[in-house]
């Protein structure tokens, strides 16, 4: 049988309540070396849903897993049909105050990095540089076979040519791009393979069930150890991948600050939870610091 991932976690009663006090992050800030570790909730202002939050996708939609998108094509044809309709809405996405907030604080050298489990490409538009992508990116597609890179951008106008007049009206854009849609309206969807060997193509992201690569990992685990504290924004850290580094932080010594409205799996190790939205937290932060945000106005060309 083969096992799900996890997707969700329940809080116990003896975690620490969340504070209004954002004075934490403040002060963590200004001492610098702060490595930030972002997660949906960051981009829900972008209007990208998160998964576990109010109204979260979890609750209506069980994101495509490593094993069933390589165990056979209906599924693949299932996930590009929603994931092409879906990038169209979220390759349009564009930084909120939070991404913009954390740009800025790295432009003002009070950062030790930047670790993302988004897979949206916002922090790097809101102008992060040198951004870790934990879970890869939806602007890039991987051949299977052959390991070949591509733009995303170069797959929608293959697929808009492979299915003509393919418009479905989706209930929901989820956070991994996903749109949801009936298998009616995915129907007979054509799904195109690698232009250099003819191979499976899928987005370069870390599906649920699939393994962060292990480069990846230690080099965040280098970002931890030589970070003073870690800056935890809008994940409930209900999976491995991005606990482990709260965890790291905490055995390490070093102070977990997070930012999220909902309890989450990494509180028993942090030293507050400050339960507010983020953008205007974020910018409540920037303005204590006496540091401006730009005027939201970068983009990336690929995006």
């Amino acid at each position: 049988m083969r096992m799900r991932p996890t997707l969700s976690w329940t809080p116990t009663a003896d975690l620490p309540p969340g504070t209004t006090d954002p004075r934490p992050v403040v002060d963590a800030l200004r001492t610098g070396g702060v490595l930030v570790l972002s997660g949906a909730g960051l981009s829900t202002e972008s209007g990208i849903p998160d998964y576990r939050g109010e109204g979260g996708s979890l609750s209506r939609h069980t994101p495509m897993t490593y094993q069933d998108f390589v165990g056979g094509p209906q599924a693949r044809r299932r996930y590009w049909a929603r994931s092409h309709l879906g990038w169209r809405t979220f390759g349009r996405a564009r930084p909120n105050a939070g991404h913009r907030a954390v740009a800025a604080f790295g432009r003002h050298g009070l950062l030790g990095g930047v670790v993302t489990q988004n897979v949206d490409g916002l922090h790097q538009v809101a102008g992060s540089e040198g951004t870790v992508e934990l879970h890869g990116s939806l602007d890039r597609v991987v051949c299977l076979s052959c390991g070949t890179l591509s733009p995303r951008r170069e797959l929608a106008r293959r697929l808009e040519e492979a299915n003509p007049g393919f418009a479905p009206v989706a209930a929901t854009i989820n956070p991994d791009g996903d749109a949801d849609l009936t298998d009616e309206q995915v129907g007979d969807f054509r799904v195109v393979p690698c232009t250099v060997c003819g191979g499976i193509l899928k987005p370069d992201v870390v599906f649920f069930g699939e393994s962060v690569p292990a480069p990846r990992v230690e080099h965040c685990r280098g970002l931890v150890r030589a970070a003073t504290s870690l800056l935890v924004l809008g994940s409930s850290l209900t999976v491995m991948s991005g606990l482990r580094f709260v965890r790291q932080a905490a055995q390490e010594g070093k102070p977990v600050l997070i930012v999220n409205r909902d309890p989450t799996r990494g509180d028993v190790h942090a030293l507050t939870r400050i339960a507010l939205p983020l953008g205007p937290t974020l910018t409540t932060v920037a303005d204590r610091l006496g540091i401006p945000l730009d005027d939201g106005t970068a983009a990336r060309a690929d995006h």
